[in-house]
């Protein structure tokens, strides 16, 4: 049986929308199916542990990245559940990193009728305060910031939504925060590695899929099938020469330049010299000196098409 998680907020309000178009598809089959709309912020996560608790066992996520980062903290056992993603929100990164349609109705059907699966990764942050798996990415410093901002200017985000330039709302805060920004050292362990510390740090970010923030290809190595984080690290730059490098990132040509490090591993310790924004999958209510990037030990079943 089939459960969808719809969050109906989704693009400014379309979400309820597109679902409505969907059921009619899902009626006209005759197919088995439960229906639960998430109502605030963290509601994804409780319907799907309560989900584990009944007998579906494919369960679609219609939303953003920060609804699929709800939903993969809810299954109890990554092992027991299939999961699809039918992408409705702004940014969109991991369905962009996974090649999934745009279409809304080509996605349900591949997922009524798939041909290709992927067992893939499940990142998880651990701070003193908290421990969160994310689907995307995480990140402590500048991008959690851009991140907390992007979710509270919902006027800007729901007109770039309405001009289907959605994903614009997170390089317009990133601009403006740009300006007042003051980065801090920061120390990174990879693995049993001895520690780096680097000076004017930006931002870091643990990376399980390529993209963030709306289509920057901050990590072009990223795979959520090979097991390994993908670390960048912003480090030593001026603000102007960040504002050149912005448009390389949307092509993932921005590795090439001094100032930006990458790495892979299996695990990442960031210690900063001050409390920063933290954010899983966009979502940035968590604030931290401390934070420590790993991937679950399990991974989950995904329909890609």
């Amino acid at each position: 049986m089939y459960a969808f998680i719809v969050n109906p907020n989704s693009r400014s309000g379309l979400g309820l929308k597109i679902w409505e178009q969907l059921e009619l598809i899902l009626k006209e089959r005759h197919i088995d199916y439960q229906i639960y709309f998430t109502r605030r912020p963290g509601h994804g996560t409780k319907l799907a542990a309560q989900i584990c608790d009944t007998d579906a066992d494919t369960l679609v996520v219609l939303g953003g990245d920060g609804t699929i980062g709800e939903v993969v903290n809810g299954i109890r056992d990554l092992t027991k559940l299939t999961l699809a993603y039918i992408p409705i929100g702004s940014g969109n990164d991991f369905a962009r990193s996974m090649k999934l349609t745009k279409d809304p109705t080509k996605a349900l059907l591949h997922i009524l009728n798939p041909t290709d699966y992927a067992y893939i990764n499940v990142g998880l942050l651990k701070t003193p305060q908290i421990e969160r798996r994310y689907a995307v990415s995480s990140g402590i410093g500048f991008d959690a910031d851009v991140c907390y901002h992007n979710n509270l200017s919902s006027k800007l985000k729901h007109f770039l939504n309405k001009c289907k330039l959605g994903k614009l709302s997170y390089t317009a805060i990133a601009l403006h925060l740009l300006l007042t920004s003051n980065p801090k050292s920061m120390r990174i362990t990879l693995d049993d590695q001895e520690p780096i510390t680097f000076p004017k740090v930006y931002f870091i970010a643990a990376m399980n899929q390529r993209y963030e923030g709306g289509g920057f290809e901050f990590c072009p190595k990223a795979d959520p099938k090979d097991d390994l984080l993908d670390i960048i690290v912003v480090s030593g730059l001026s603000k102007f020469k960040i504002l050149c490098l912005l448009p390389t990132a949307y092509k993932g040509k921005h590795t090439k330049f001094k100032g930006i490090y990458t790495y892979q591993c299996k695990s990442a310790k960031i210690e900063s010299v001050q409390v920063l924004p933290v954010h899983t999958d966009g979502e940035a209510d968590l604030r931290s000196d401390t934070a420590t990037f790993a991937l679950e030990p399990d991974r989950i079943r995904f329909i890609r098409s």
